[in-house]
């Protein structure tokens, strides 16, 4: 039996594959709601699949607990979120699922972190923990570490089709647990040593911060000096070298906007590119202010409550709003006084913020500039509903002419 801590958004669909794969799961949560949600067949985000992935599951005995179980695996699925003012990993989740796996875990079994962590992390704080219990890592405990990389939005697929790495002191235990996620996963699984795992996923969110970085820094250039930023990657992306990301509001979601700050905190003389990508990036929601005051000043709107942010989730088409640009922004008029924007997004269905609207044409009868900060499909199927207000396309999916960009 696999017992897999955490039930958000990483260790539920975790938990779904391995039960449909055949597996004995017991996925667990201290959220009690959320447990009998998950038991009664409810799901407590949208994701594409993943209904038809939990129905398989149920049928395959998979049980949801508040209880810690005891078996020959565990995987924790935990947040491991980073303190802001130091920008290094806080690993209290981490420990705190880990203890209480060992109140209950038999000599013997595999502990698995999937959970993203910086590196360093598991001989840090995780073996000591292990330790201290009065454990011996390599015989009583077996130590992995198989970090997630699923997104958002198509979590399903990537789950089967993405190459997964797992990090492990002992080969042989390695290769078992390779064995265990082959039970789904038709990718490729590298097994190597924990360190090497902990610095491969955060290198890969690092290396597209940076990407995404050069392509917000182009598009502040090319407004300066009035260049279409999107014609000129367009352009540069036809050598068959180069390929620049698109430009955005900033950069949202668990694992871009977060995991460079582990690299900057463990290593701060080291990290000048890193750091300054995380900036630029940072920034982008100040930018988006900026072009907003723009707007406002040269059509002499001075109300700021007849703007509208179209989108609160940091990507097109989930619910998602972990790190959002839009709640990025948000936090920037607060900060200058500037309250009563609107806002309105198709797949967030609880009210998160003030002056939130749940219907798209009343949202739209309230505003004069609308400021598309994420591309739903919903937009798309919705575009003639807007060409009558003043438009800020942050993502270059607006077809029509008269259009603002970053």
């Amino acid at each position: 039996m696999i017992n897999i801590i955490g039930l958000g958004y990483i260790g539920l669909p975790t938990a779904l594959m391995f039960a449909k794969s055949g597996q004995k799961v017991v996925g667990t949560d201290y959220n009690t709601d959320l447990v009998n949600s998950l038991s009664k067949g409810d799901l407590p985000f949208e994701e594409d699949g993943l209904e038809v992935l939990h129905q398989e599951a149920l049928t395959n005995g998979i049980t949801f607990s508040n209880e810690y179980q005891k078996t020959h695996t565990y995987i924790l699925a935990v947040p491991t979120p980073y303190i802001k003012e130091s920008k290094k990993l806080d690993p209290k989740y981490v420990i705190s699922a880990l203890n209480s796996v060992l109140d209950v875990c038999d000599k013997g079994a595999s502990v698995i972190i999937e959970s993203t962590v910086s590196p360093g992390t598991v001989d840090k704080y995780v073996r000591p923990v292990i330790e201290s219990r009065g454990y011996v890592i390599g015989e009583d405990i077996h130590l992995l570490h198989a970090p997630e990389r699923i997104i958002p939005g198509n979590m399903v697929h990537e789950l089967e089709y993405n190459s997964r790495t797992i990090g492990a002191d002992n080969i042989e235990i390695g290769e078992k647990i390779k064995g265990l996620y082959s039970s789904f996963c038709k990718a490729d699984i590298v097994v190597t040593d924990i360190r090497s795992a902990e610095m491969s996923k955060v290198v890969e969110n690092t290396y597209r911060d940076i990407n995404i970085a050069f392509a917000n820094e182009l598009a502040k250039i090319c407004h300066t000096d009035n260049m279409d930023v999107y014609e000129i990657i367009k352009i540069a992306n036809m050598h068959p070298r180069v390929n620049i990301m698109q430009p955005g509001p900033g950069v949202g979601g668990h694992c871009i906007s977060v995991d460079p700050w582990f690299l900057v905190g463990d290593y701060p003389d080291l990290t000048n590119l890193i750091l300054t990508a995380r900036k630029i990036n940072d920034s982008m929601p100040r930018h988006v202010l900026g072009r907003i005051r723009d707007i406002m000043r040269e059509h002499k709107i001075k109300d700021i409550s007849k703007v509208g942010l179209y989108g609160l989730s940091y990507k097109e088409n989930v619910d998602d709003t972990r790190e959002s640009p839009s709640l990025q922004l948000l936090e920037r008029m607060d900060e200058h006084l500037a309250f009563g924007v609107k806002v309105f997004d198709p797949h967030v269905n609880k009210k998160i913020v003030d002056h939130q609207y749940m219907n798209f044409e009343d949202f739209l009868n309230e505003i004069e500039i609308i400021v598309l900060m994420v591309g739903h499909n919903h937009l798309k199927d919705n575009m003639d509903l807007i060409k009558d207000k003043l438009v800020l396309d942050t993502k270059n999916v607006y077809p029509f002419e008269g259009v603002y960009k970053l």
